[in-house]
């Protein structure tokens, strides 16, 4: 069995990426809040992890269990924030294991010591926004629906620029001109009328931003792209591959556009920073995810409506700009390391 190693340039670019001690760290800690995000509801959910009750274990995040499996009365599920319910839980030798924060995204604490927006407390560290939600929880949830939201739309956009940059580059001529004219006249459409028109005809969700963006978010690396194989597709070995016969697309996919490459992994960080900005703004406009949805745009519009509550607008504000200086320090360290100035 072969197993495929990196390339030496790989290696070496990889070495000089891994030398910018700033983006390399940026990195990690970028990647580890990823993946403590992603498992949001293991950190923050008010429902238990784990729970042994009369000799059986019983995961309520996987499965749903009534109240009368816990010695309550009724058959619907089994709130466990209820009084009665933790008194049977942990009545010896029952016990209950709760995330680090028993708060979900969408928790109602109608306990509070102070009307919502309450202040940070030892309930929650971070407080609670105008419906009494924990602001911990609803950021760590907004952190996962951020960055998988930029990483789908820059996914989306990257592939489509890249395919279309190629077609362009690749055959130029009147197919060159003919796709240039097409995006600059669908690059002159107001794209933010687009989504309030759009907002205003259906309910708004996840799905349909990501594929009103995706039709503007090519356009940009496009060009990139299309610039390189119009650099490349004269060169000699392109004109050897083609005289041994070997097809267009084999032409473009397999020799031009590995060499293409370094605009497009150059910006990758910039450009999901950008989406994630844009997200933002949009649910700050109201024009994004729906309401109940987890969202830093959602907070900082709720920091706005509540001046008072400081701690809304400080705590978001905190976490995108981290979000942001972690993406640029991570973008800065691979343009270096993707420098071909550096390759000597």
């Amino acid at each position: 069995m072969l197993i495929c190693s990196p390339s030496p340039i790989v290696r070496r670019r990889w070495r000089r990426f891994a030398e910018h001690r700033r983006g390399y760290v940026s990195l990690w800690i970028f990647a580890v809040l990823l993946g403590l995000s992603l498992g949001a509801e293991l950190l923050a959910n008010d429902k238990p992890l784990l729970i042994r009750y009369q000799g059986s274990f019983y995961v309520p995040l996987l499965h749903a269990y009534p109240e009368t499996a816990f010695g309550g009365d009724f058959a619907t599920e089994a709130d466990y924030k209820d009084p009665f319910i933790l008194t049977q839980l942990r009545q010896s030798p029952n016990w209950v294991l709760f995330p680090p924060i028993p708060y979900s995204f969408n928790s109602i604490d109608s306990q509070l010591h102070h009307p919502a927006p309450a202040p940070p407390d030892a309930n929650h560290r971070l407080g609670t926004d105008d419906r009494a939600r924990d602001i911990l929880a609803r950021l760590i949830y907004g952190f996962r629906l951020s960055v998988l939201f930029a990483l789908t739309l820059t996914g989306i956009g990257t592939v489509t620029g890249i395919l279309a940059g190629a077609i362009q580059g690749y055959f130029g001529g009147r197919t060159d001109l003919l796709l240039q004219r097409v995006i600059e006249i669908w690059g002159s459409m107001p794209e933010l009328y687009l989504l309030i028109i759009f907002a205003s005809l259906f309910n708004p969700s996840i799905l349909l931003l990501i594929v009103l963006l995706s039709l503007f978010g090519w356009m940009s690396l496009a060009d990139y792209v299309r610039a390189e194989f119009l650099r490349a597709r004269t060169m000699g070995y392109v004109k050897a591959a083609r005289a041994m016969g070997a097809s267009d697309r084999t032409i473009m996919f397999r020799h031009l556009l590995p060499n293409a490459m370094t605009p497009v992994i150059t910006f990758l960080p910039f450009r999901i920073s950008g989406t994630i900005l844009a997200l933002t703004s949009l649910d700050f406009l109201g024009l994004g995810v729906p309401p109940s949805t987890p969202s830093l745009g959602e907070l900082l519009q709720q920091g706005k409506a509540n001046m008072d509550a400081w701690w809304i607008s400080l705590s978001a504000f905190i976490v995108l700009v981290a979000m942001m200086l972690l993406l640029n320090f991570i973008g800065e360290a691979l343009r270096d390391a993707m420098d071909p100035r550096k390759e000597a």
